[in-house]
């Protein structure tokens, strides 16, 4: 059955169950409301659903279909909005779906491909009477602030990650593992800031414009929302900006450390060609060569190689080759 949830509210309190193809009369005062929740609904339980509460075929086919970007549509006093939930299942974001059917009298929230059900929220909410005595437009923020709080902890388990390569970089070179990873997370961060896009505009919208069923008292509610989207938009921001950082730092530090075994090669090239060359000149086949006959040439052959050896090294040493 897709009915997670279907309830009639009154002053706060819950009332009783609703069935979706119940007719259900509520006051104009928003003293009660129904909530009905779905997750991956059929198309007759949405026209079942259109029926009974007057959804205009539009909103359903989106929200049947659960390919939308986020947006706000109005359709006569009723509101649509689209939402999209995220998830991390790896190194992968996974995206779902909820559009929100908002009326005087009741809320319909239709969830596709998202892991969190609002079972939690709506305990929460019943718990606390007050607040949900204010009508559908507080349900309404409540929803997209649990699917807005859902983002940080995908943003703060990257961040982790990212740290962690900083780190790792320092002291080994980057794998293609590692490599092809930070390229992932990079796209994954840009994939999921073309979902904060929107998703910042419809926060932005209902608190700045004339709605149906959205009261003038509810938009501090949904202006801490658009801030928690833009908070969020920041530090996706910053991680793009980090692993890109991060790729071009190792390739500097590798580059560093290619320098530096180069130079090391070349010293020790350089030391061993002064023992090489003194050798081959010896080792040529002459009859006739100077100091042939010399008593102690062998000695001074050798530390005339060890001098040279030993000045080099103390030379390459002093300028930090070696």
């Amino acid at each position: 059955m897709t009915v997670v949830a279907a309830y009639l509210y009154r002053n706060g309190e819950r009332v009783r169950e609703v069935r979706i193809d119940e007719t259900v009369h509520c006051p104009a005062d928003k003293s009660e409301f129904v909530w009905i929740g779905l997750c991956d609904p059929t198309l007759d339980e949405m026209r079942t659903l259109a029926e009974q509460y007057g959804l205009h075929p539009l909103a359903v086919e989106d929200a049947v279909s659960a390919n939308q970007l986020p947006k706000v549509d109005v359709y006569g006093e009723q509101l649509f909005v689209v939402a999209r939930t995220a998830h991390l299942d790896g190194d992968a974001i996974i995206y779902g779906e909820t559009a929100i059917f908002v009326g005087h009298s009741h809320i319909i929230s239709v969830r596709h491909g998202s892991t969190r059900s609002h079972k939690v929220l709506r305990a929460q909410l019943e718990s606390a009477p007050t607040l949900l005595r204010h009508g559908v437009d507080y349900v309404l923020h409540a929803i997209l602030d649990f699917i807005v709080d859902g983002y940080l902890p995908i943003v703060e388990t990257v961040e982790e990650e990212v740290l962690s390569m900083e780190q790792r970089i320092v002291d080994n070179f980057l794998g293609r593992d590692e490599i092809v990873r930070i390229f992932t997370l990079r796209r994954e961060m840009i994939r999921f800031q073309r979902v904060l896009g929107p998703m910042s505009e419809v926060a932005g919208k209902i608190v700045r414009l004339e709605l149906p069923c959205i009261d003038a008292e509810a938009k501090p509610y949904f202006s801490d929302v658009f801030d928690h989207v833009r908070r969020v938009q920041t530090m996706v921001d910053g991680l793009r900006e980090v692993l890109t950082s991060v790729f071009e730092f190792s390739n500097l530090l590798e580059q560093q450390r290619t320098g530096a075994i180069t130079r090391q090669l070349a010293a020790w090239a350089a030391i061993l060609a002064v023992p090489t060359a003194i050798a081959g000149i010896y080792g040529m086949n002459f009859d006739y060569m100077p100091e042939l006959q010399t008593k102690y040439g062998y000695f001074v052959v050798l530390a005339v190689i060890v001098v040279a050896c030993s000045t080099l090294f103390w030379q390459f040493k002093r300028v930090k080759w070696l």
